[in-house]
């Protein structure tokens, strides 16, 4: 089951750079990338804990 209004286009992707670089700026980008960074590393040691853990039981 696909859903073809779901797709991305390049068009979009250019959207949405743009949309972002208006919004943040060109020197915010990299300081949120790296947040958004490290939010995923977290969430992926905080799973992994949890997997542990329930592994114990």
């Amino acid at each position: 089951m696909t859903f073809p209004f779901l797709a991305i286009s390049p068009i979009q992707i250019t959207l949405i750079v743009v949309a972002v670089l208006l919004l943040f700026g060109g020197k915010k980008i990299p300081e949120l990338m790296r947040g958004l960074g490290s939010g995923i590393k977290e969430f992926k040691d905080a799973s992994k804990e949890e997997e542990n853990a329930d592994d114990k039981k």
